[in-house]
């Protein structure tokens, strides 16, 4: 048998394009196509959105782009149709806006002021055949807010969540997911703050279902799918921190079971993302210019019974399968290609659009 069998995954860069003048905050894939759009703010101090296609020799075209009067912060497809692929986006203003990327133009087709402040992140559910129930989308603000958002009612949110201030001020939300949408009534959106408070608020019932202090702030949430009972929630953090909590077993007293690793000495991870064909691999996005590819191993069992026989969760172990150096910047956003196995688009602080290719995932 050769030695190439049990050879681990690469992270190979395909391809890569530099924006002028351009800081670069997030990027997706546009839904069931070879074209990926990307947001951020011009050095002029505008917003921007620009589309891009893959060609067949390998080059990303800037085939549209469109200016905003402030900087876009991060954006989602999680509540549209594949017919539609219409980008919700949040704003340095607080706006939520949903466009209709076939023509920009005209401006968004939804508008709404959402926060005070800037939307630090946003999430998206039941859109494009993933999770049940009505297509809702989530906003993370500067404020301290927690806003849910149904597309179809113009003007308020659905839902409102903050948590207590402290004195001085409130608490700064970073990061948002939805999870737990597998059937018509059940929702859960996590939420991550500054001083590392997390939150798990139950839509349903309109309350908070689990929370927890982390020693750092938390810079991305992940659900490892958003339309099945909660199985795994990854948090990253400052000073490179990632942490991982099974979500099947629910302790009264301990909540649930999770693990704790550093995987950069000193450096933010600024977020997370699982792979859609494995929900068991996931890649965390580096402040020194590091992508780092994971996998997340099970125990033989996932829970165990205490002497007061109440059932706690056991947790696995998070295996570092590879990591890439792109460069000496922070990597800002990052997203899977759901059609294609192992493509990834990222950009970063250094204006640079790159997409990477993982071998070797389906083997694992």
């Amino acid at each position: 048998m050769s030695d190439t069998t049990f050879a681990k995954p690469q992270i190979i860069p395909y391809c890569e394009t530099s924006t002028e003048n351009i800081t670069l905050f997030d990027c997706k894939w546009v839904p069931s196509s070879a074209r990926i759009v990307v947001l951020g703010s011009h050095v002029k101090g505008h917003g921007t959105i620009q589309i891009y296609s893959l060609t067949k020799d390998a080059k990303l075209n800037l085939n549209s782009q469109v200016k905003r009067p402030d900087p876009i912060k991060c954006g989602t497809f999680g509540a549209t149709s594949l017919e539609n692929r219409h980008l919700a986006t949040g704003d340095f203003a607080g706006h939520l806006a949903i466009w209709d990327l076939e023509n920009m133009s005209p401006g968004p087709i939804f508008s709404v002021k959402a926060h005070d402040q800037i939307i630090n992140c946003i999430d998206g559910v039941a859109g494009l055949g993933i999770g049940r129930g009505a297509p809702e989308i989530v906003t993370a603000s500067r404020d301290g807010f927690v806003k849910v958002w149904d597309p179809r009612v113009k003007d308020r949110p659905v839902a409102c969540m903050q948590p207590k201030a402290t004195k001085t001020n409130a608490r700064d939300c970073w990061a948002v997911a939805f999870g737990h949408s597998h059937n018509e009534t059940d929702r859960v959106v996590a939420a991550g703050y500054d001083n590392g408070d997390l939150k798990m608020f139950d839509l349903r019932a309109m309350s908070v279902r689990w929370e927890t202090q982390l020693d750092n702030g938390i810079c991305g949430l992940a659900f490892d799918r958003k339309d099945i009972e909660m199985n795994k929630l990854l948090a990253t953090c400052l000073e490179g921190r990632i942490h991982m909590w099974d979500l099947r077993t629910f302790h009264e007293k301990k909540g649930f079971t999770g693990v704790s690793q550093k995987v950069e000495k000193g450096h933010t991870i600024w977020g997370g993302a699982f792979l859609p064909q494995n929900r068991e691999i996931f890649m965390t996005l580096g402040g020194s210019g590091c992508l780092g590819l994971y996998k997340y191993k099970y125990p033989s069992k996932r829970t165990k019974t205490l002497d007061d026989d109440s059932v706690v969760g056991v947790i696995g172990e998070m295996e570092k399968l590879q990591e890439a150096s792109l460069g000496d910047q922070p990597i800002s956003g990052f997203d899977w290609s759901h059609d294609k196995t192992g493509l990834g688009v990222c950009t970063g602080f250094d204006q640079k659009i790159r997409l990477v290719i993982c071998t070797k995932l389906n083997t694992l």
